[in-house]
């Protein structure tokens, strides 16, 4: 207590279950008394206890009996310095309330720096703590000059979380985490964990991990995260109903978590606008009314699922895609065809602050579009389609455009053989762009032996050229998806193999980025009627999960590392 004053400049307060540590802390303009709440803390339970309370900077920790500390981090730090001159210890207060527990005293020790826990309690029955001077008071460092607090040499301010990965906000600033599974030292700076040392994992072999069973046929599948919610995949499902699924990760395991109506839906899309959830679904089907529209859903706080939010007239969707260009949200989607006619026009839609609603912005002319795949270099944004089919042939033109003036604008033309997919990854500073080409038809010219044995292409920006020019050919099997991924310090890409032109079982593969070589088959995964491709990572590990087209059975599989 200061001199002659019912200030606390240092305190402890309990009640059964919670115990208070109090502090004055003369930095703040006019000083300001701070308390750090340990909550759980049993002590009203007529038997002695040893409590170990450690304080360094804006760290608390409190050791009951020896065991497991209590760790507390505030934004307010105990004080660099503080001043107890003249200042009397005043026990046993109960602020004149009878009938209410009290209890006895028997030693209080102080010690400096942030590690008295380890020095107090040495002995194997720690009770004995409570009965005798711990032999570290024997080695006391030399009184202080000043009323600066002792600064012990091994009193760090550094705490260690071990297990799966903490959150890491300002209240966790400055602390460390271990991650036992992977091997590494992480630093929280306030916003994100910074790898401090870390093993660097490589890609040893790819296991079968979990049988998904879904409601019917998967069109694509789309793995998201929900803050202080969850890891979940929605899957596009073929038949409505029963419609399509959400999945939550639960155990380590996806479980089923909302069923949605769909109609033979074709792929999600996750993505937020400020504080807004949004999932997106493309309908390639009209309705039981004869209505052909695609539907935004919104994620709702209170009922923890997510509601219809705007309905959007689309023809054929195949495909969502969601990005920001200059602060304002964009949504696009993919028709692939309107009748018979697979010419026509793709939407981009504006956000509208507004209104709340997604607005028409730009229509762009498709060719039987299967994917919209955006990216940024720089300062320049690119949107590019993948056109399958014109009604006449699959050997067209993919378009890549480019953000100038308020509007997209062609940027590059690429011959493309049934275009499915888009992928844009990094590699250091290396842009690349493959394309995912599922067979090659042409009702002008004899028919090839085979349609669906055709080289998918890798492609890369070339900064002097300003276009991407190819760097890679793949063989690949009517594919219909890359999905890049890394472990490690290694780059992938794997991709969906569909058919070969006689069965829908075969392999899809994993390429590993070579350097020079390029990328060079590494793992081969037997699938069926692979259409989709997703990787996604846990605090357990990291994981690939794919949808079939061909059956109700999604799988998960785990990347198992050296």
């Amino acid at each position: 207590m200061a001199e002659e004053s019912p200030g606390v400049l240092v305190g402890l307060r309990y009640s059964p279950s919670k115990l208070h540590f109090l502090f004055w802390s003369p930095e703040h303009a006019g000083g300001w008394q701070n308390r750090v709440t340990f909550r759980n803390v049993s002590l009203a339970d007529s038997r002695w206890h040893t409590l170990v309370l450690a304080v360094s900077g804006q760290s608390f920790s409190l050791s009951v009996d020896c065991g497991l500390p209590k760790d507390v981090v505030v934004e307010t730090p105990f004080p660099a310095s503080l001043s107890v001159k003249r200042a009397s210890f005043y026990l046993g207060n109960r602020r004149r309330r009878k009938g209410f527990f009290t209890g006895l005293l028997r030693q209080l020790v102080l010690l400096p720096g942030a590690d008295a826990t380890p020095h107090i309690c040495t002995a194997m029955n720690y009770k004995a703590t409570a009965l005798s001077i711990p032999a570290v008071l024997q080695d006391v460092p030399v009184k202080a000059v000043s009323n600066e607090v002792l600064k012990y040499p091994h009193g760090a301010n550094m705490k260690v979380t071990l297990g799966s990965r903490p959150p890491c906000t300002k209240q966790e600033k400055a602390l460390f985490w271990f991650n036992a599974s992977r091997r590494g030292l992480y630093l929280c700076d306030g916003s994100a964990w910074i790898s401090m040392l870390e093993v660097k994992q490589r890609l040893d072999y790819v296991e079968e991990y979990q049988d998904l069973v879904t409601n019917s046929e998967t069109m694509g599948v789309e793995v998201f995260t929900i803050p202080r919610v969850g890891l979940f995949a929605a899957t596009a499902n073929r038949h409505s109903p029963p419609g399509s699924a959400i999945y939550k990760w639960t155990d380590g395991k996806f479980v089923l978590y909302q069923n949605i109506p769909t109609y033979q839906a074709q792929s999600w899309k996750y993505f937020t606008i400020g504080k807004k959830i949004f999932l997106a679904v493309a309908n390639f089907e009209q309705n039981d009314r004869g209505q052909e529209f695609s539907v935004i859903y919104k994620w709702s706080h209170r009922k923890e699922k997510f509601i219809t939010y705007q309905r959007i007239t689309t023809h054929s969707a195949r495909d969502w895609e969601a990005f920001v260009i200059e602060g304002e949200a964009f949504l696009a989607v993919v028709n692939h065809r309107e009748g018979n006619n697979h010419n026509i026009d793709s939407v981009i839609y504006r956000w509208n602050p507004s209104t709340g609603l997604f607005e028409t912005n730009q229509t762009i002319p498709t060719s039987g579009a299967y994917d919209w795949e955006f990216f940024a270099i720089g300062p320049y944004s690119f949107l590019a389609v993948a056109n399958t089919f014109n009604g006449t042939s699959t050997n067209i033109y993919s378009h890549i455009y480019i953000w100038l003036s308020g509007s997209f604008q062609l940027f590059q033309s690429i011959l493309t053989f049934g275009a499915a997919d888009w992928e844009v990854f990094h590699i250091g500073d290396r842009v690349f762009l493959a394309v995912a080409n599922s067979h090659s038809y042409d009702s002008r010219i004899p028919a090839p032996s085979n349609f669906y044995a055709i080289n998918s292409s890798i492609y890369e920006l070339n900064i002097t050229a300003q276009m991407f020019v190819k760097f890679q050919d793949l063989l690949t099997y009517s594919a219909l998806d890359w999905e890049f991924f890394s472990v490690g310090d290694d780059s992938f890409l794997v991709v969906a193999n569909s058919f070969d032109g006689f069965t829908f079982s075969i392999n899809s593969i994993i390429y590993r980025w070579q350097g020079y070589e390029g990328f060079v088959a590494a793992h081969h995964l037997p699938t069926v009627g692979c259409r989709d491709w997703e990787a996604f990572n846990t605090s357990e590990g990291s994981y690939l999960l794919y949808s079939s087209a061909k059956e109700p059975l999604s799988k998960v599989l785990k990347l198992k590392t050296t």
